[in-house]
């Protein structure tokens, strides 16, 4: 009798122990949840995993990969950021397949079964907008390695877009890891194309030529196989221009055959242009890596101390495979210290972008941290080195980089300025902390501070950067905006010209040339580098306007009317354009014209007093000369 209570208790503990896991009881709906995304027919996963069948023949191989965290791949530590869509199976849900393994791996009830879910077939959103295709599908070796391949899809946009969302589609997602997309403004890459005899160009980071700009509006651009369309919010989507080419940068891992690799990019428009602007940082220091042969625990850090407010949305760890460990965190202004990512067991192969599932609010005055840490052993299995080498930073899959991409919502402070540059301000001048000489940071903060109104101070940066790189023709360009802005004219006229000398093609340093000739008072020079300018651009209502008026203040009056009326076409709703062009048409002895044009005027900017005065001129003449009956 003393024993029965003892024993009373092994009884209610034991139901909980015995029961068994089965398929149609725990493990089914876990797996086709977690798993079947990927491990479907079509997409990256080597077998399918879509019925108990499936399941079954793969039940010791599910139990060891998820108890090693293997699989699903999840890499970010719980507790160091709270991230949307976490793929991190809880311990309760690894136990299940462990158990459900050592059990038989068995069915349960039939009647219980669950139904696999309803994948979408073709475009996850519908239709895209605009369907961009590679020119030619490339050939992938059998041979082992990875293969990182950069593949140049033009645009031709006749007026600018805005994306919201945007899907990739690999045709065999099994041999693509992941995929970066870049938008080349400038259309400098497009020349490397099939520079090897195949479509594209090799190489594992791809730079861009700088243009001042954030690239592209600073979102991630970044896919993998089983992810979702990337989206984002109806007021945050990226800037498409004209003139722009999307580069898709595919890691590819050979399959042992060889295979053909084909891709398209779906993209969808925004209805209206974005209203709320993320921007980029980067906590990097590539230049401090020197990592000896043998070396296990090398580590690299870097940190920027924001001067606005922000909202952390989304944040990208990056490097190759020596990387081991990276840890980002903010250190508030009181002192307090706020996980923001650990990656302890970093693979490249699992790289990602993660979102928090709320934005992370820090105040002014934060630091943003990081570090990351390498193993160069032979301990290392990812080590691409026997026996291992020293390896230093660089863009190559040899070399090595460290860096932690954060996309943040900067918090406006008082007046007008773009809160985005006060950080790249930041940004670059920590940068210039790192390398004096850097063409990056000379150049972007130069370009920052004419974009603030401040061109002198512009000056010596982009100065620096035509002398990091004297046959960078963007350089010249921007340097040469700068001294026009500081009336330094002669000055920005030599650096135009050598940016064109550089590159004959380069519109944007012509319609700035001509702007400088003729804010020289050079009439005729100015004109020559217009009419140049709208042989390449002839859809810049901005540019036939300023021709019209070039024009007109050479006495070319009836020449000037054309440009004017292409100027009003292009853009309708601009008065200013319809107000020059009624006047053009007045003075050439077109009243009717001129009395449209103005009343037209009138409607798109009822309080233009220009407009109101010049119609009623127009208005006297022709009451004053009535025609003859």
């Amino acid at each position: 009798m003393p024993f029965r209570p003892i024993f009373a208790v092994l009884l209610a503990w034991l139901p909980l122990h015995a029961q068994t896991v089965t398929y149609t009881g725990q493990i089914g709906a876990l797996i086709l949840n977690r798993c079947a995304p990927c491990h479907r027919p079509g997409e990256s996963g080597p077998f399918p995993l879509l019925t108990y069948q499936d399941a079954h023949k793969r039940a010791a191989q599910m139990a060891r990969v998820t108890e090693s965290r293997f699989m699903p791949p999840w890499k970010p530590v719980a507790g160091h950021g709270d991230f949307a869509g976490s793929g991190r199976l809880s311990n309760e849900q690894i136990a299940l397949f462990t158990r459900w393994w050592k059990d038989g791996a068995p069915l349960g009830d039939p009647a219980r079964m669950p139904k696999p879910p309803q994948f979408t077939q073709g475009w996850q959103l519908g239709p895209p907008d605009l369907v961009l295709h590679m020119r030619q599908p490339y050939h992938l070796t059998a041979e082992s390695g990875d293969v990182f391949r950069n593949f140049v899809l033009p645009v031709n946009l006749t007026e600018t877009k805005y994306v919201r969302a945007w899907e990739l589609r690999p045709s065999n997602k099994r041999v693509v890891h992941h995929a970066n997309v870049i938008v080349d403004s400038s259309r400098m890459l497009r020349k490397r194309d099939g520079e090897d005899g195949q479509p594209g160009f090799p190489g594992m980071e791809v730079e861009t030529e700088s243009t001042g700009e954030f690239d592209p509006e600073s979102h991630f651009l970044f896919w993998k196989p089983g992810s979702p369309a990337q989206e984002t919010a109806d007021d945050m989507g990226w800037k498409l221009a004209p003139g722009s080419d999307l580069i898709v940068n595919l890691h590819l891992q050979p399959s042992g055959k060889p295979e053909l690799i084909d891709a398209e990019l779906g993209l969808y428009f925004a209805k209206e242009p974005p209203r709320r602007f993320p921007m980029l940082l980067q906590l990097e220091h590539d230049g401090a890596i020197d990592i000896p042969a043998g070396s296990t625990n090398f580590t690299v850090t870097d940190h920027l101390k924001l001067p606005i407010a922000v909202d952390v949305l989304a944040v990208y760890p990056h490097a190759h495979y020596l990387g081991k460990r990276i840890e980002a965190w903010a250190e508030l202004p009181g002192g307090e210290r706020r996980p923001l990512l650990l990656i302890d067991d970093w693979d490249i192969n699992w790289q990602a972008t993660y979102t928090y599932r709320e934005p992370v609010a820090l105040p002014a005055g934060t630091t943003l941290a990081m570090q990351v840490v390498y193993d160069n052993s032979a301990a290392n299995p990812r080590n691409p080195s026997h026996p291992p080498v020293r390896v230093r930073g660089g863009d190559r899959a040899i070399d090595e980089m460290g860096h932690v991409w954060f996309q943040v919502l900067p918090k406006a402070p008082a007046g007008d300025d773009d809160p985005r540059l006060i950080l790249q301000l930041a940004a670059m001048r920590r940068r210039l902390e790192k390398y004096p000489a850097d063409f990056t940071a000379l150049f972007n903060l130069g370009a920052a501070l004419q974009a603030l109104g401040k061109p002198e101070d512009a000056i010596p940066y982009l100065a620096g950067a035509v002398r990091a790189r004297p046959d960078n023709a963007t350089a010249h360009n921007n340097l040469g905006v700068s001294l026009a802005s500081a009336e330094h004219f002669d000055d920005a006229v030599r650096e135009l010209r050598e940016a064109l000398s550089l590159d004959a093609g380069y519109q944007s340093a012509r319609y700035n040339l001509a702007r400088v000739l003729g804010a020289r008072g050079d009439s005729p020079g100015e004109l020559r580098e217009l009419l140049a300018y709208l042989d390449a651009v002839p859809g810049d209502a901005m540019a036939q306007d300023l021709t019209g008026r070039t024009l007109a203040s050479l006495g070319r009056l009836a020449d000037s009317v054309p440009h004017f009326r292409k100027a009003a076409e292009l853009e309708p709703g601009v008065a200013g354009f319809q107000i020059n062009l009624g006047a053009a048409l007045a003075q050439t002895g077109d009243f009717s014209g001129a009395i449209a044009a103005l009343e037209k005027a009138l409607k798109d900017d009822p309080s233009s007093q220009t407009a109101r005065e010049n119609l009623a001129r127009v208005r006297a003449i022709v009451e004053a000369h009535p025609k003859e009956p």
